[in-house]
């Protein structure tokens, strides 16, 4: 297998909600641009925000979009790679569009930092197209080097708000439409009140609502949630 595809470890099997027209509540014009960007627009665009606001999700989803129409692509978080940023995106080079998740992680690390600069003068060099993803803004990361922080400042930025109820709402619609899910308007209320707000964790629970209902050939009702997820009450409970 070569380094680029182990890179990318949704590229086999994606959820079928992991797409850009999946995002819910995105500014305006934010997804033309990621769906320009896997056409092979060339670029860099850096998006931001806390954690729930599926920053995850859109790099992934534009990566896959990219890989769809033939183009080489890479994934990278850079969640445990403090100190050795360097060795880990080896096997970058040669891709048309490379996403880089989690920058923050690596704030204060110079060896990762100039690492980091490095590898965004050689991609662009080459042509290759630029996502990255983090927490905050770049003048916002506590970067230490001034030459990092001016290439990431100059990106295409995004601030990516959370979810507000509504918002909320059309994801958990969308998640259980995308799997074929008839989840009735009292267990959407039901889930509303409980689940994590963040994506990875939707994704995952209705990975495990669909296996449930599947198995059992039930709707998604609040009695059969109950069974499923352990009858947990309480506000924002973690499934």
């Amino acid at each position: 297998m070569e380094p680029w595809v182990a890179q990318l470890p949704l590229a086999l099997r994606a959820p079928p909600d992991q797409t850009l027209d999946g995002y819910v509540q995105p500014p305006p014009g934010l997804c033309p641009q990621l769906q320009a960007l896997a056409a092979g627009e060339s670029g860099s665009v850096y998006l931001h925000g806390g954690k729930a606001t599926g920053k995850s999700h859109l790099l992934l989803a534009t990566c896959m979009q990219a890989q769809a129409q033939g183009r080489r692509v890479a994934y990278l978080s850079l969640r445990g790679l403090r100190g050795r940023l360097r060795d880990a995106s080896g096997g970058l080079d040669g891709a048309a569009l490379v996403a880089l998740d989690d920058i923050e992680v690596i704030a204060g690390e110079r060896s990762d930092e100039v690492a980091l600069f490095d590898l965004h003068n050689r991609l662009r060099d080459a042509g290759c197209s630029l996502l990255y993803a983090a927490a905050d803004a770049p003048d916002a990361l506590g970067l230490s080097l001034p030459d990092l922080r001016s290439r990431l400042a100059h990106c295409m930025r995004w601030t990516l708000p959370v979810l507000d109820d509504d918002g909320r709402a059309e994801l958990l619609r969308r998640r259980a439409a995308a799997r074929g899910l008839d989840l009735e308007s009292a267990a959407l209320d039901w889930l509303l009140r409980r689940v994590n707000r963040d994506l990875g964790s939707l994704t995952a629970l209705f990975d495990r609502l669909d296996r449930a209902s599947l198995a059992a050939q039930r709707r998604l009702t609040v009695p059969f949630l109950r069974q499923v997820l352990g009858g947990q009450g309480g506000d924002r409970a973690d499934v």
